[in-house]
């Protein structure tokens, strides 16, 4: 009876760890920098895990405003000059993404490869 009563305690305890594991709080997501200076990015292209949600952080460091876009990543969002925005991305399946800065599209190119 009392090898019962452990092996039964011994389950409970297992099954209440797995309900915690289950339970517990997803990990914050990455944070990549990616900065806009001299209407240009940098880094021009930036690795991100597949399959993952990142936040990228986009740091104007120029006076004028960007507009950071991406139609595959299905992102259109503008930075004001010496500002910084957020713009969460993914999961991604593995392949390039890129994004572009349509204020000044002509040197503001950049890619997001997801492996």
């Amino acid at each position: 009876m009392r090898r019962v009563s452990l092996l039964s305690a011994a389950c409970a305890i297992a099954l209440s760890g797995a309900a915690f594991l289950q339970a517990a709080p997803v990990r914050a997501d990455d944070v990549i920098t990616i900065v806009i200076k001299d209407h240009k990015f940098e880094p021009a292209e930036v690795k991100v895990p597949a399959n993952k949600r990142v936040t990228l952080l986009v740091d104007n460091q120029d006076a004028t405003s960007e507009e950071f876009e991406s139609g595959e990543m299905k992102v259109e969002k503008i930075v004001g000059g010496r500002k910084q925005i957020k713009v969460m991305v993914g999961p991604l399946k593995p392949g390039r993404y890129p994004f572009f800065g349509e204020f000044h599209e002509a040197t503001a190119q950049g890619a997001v490869i997801a492996e």
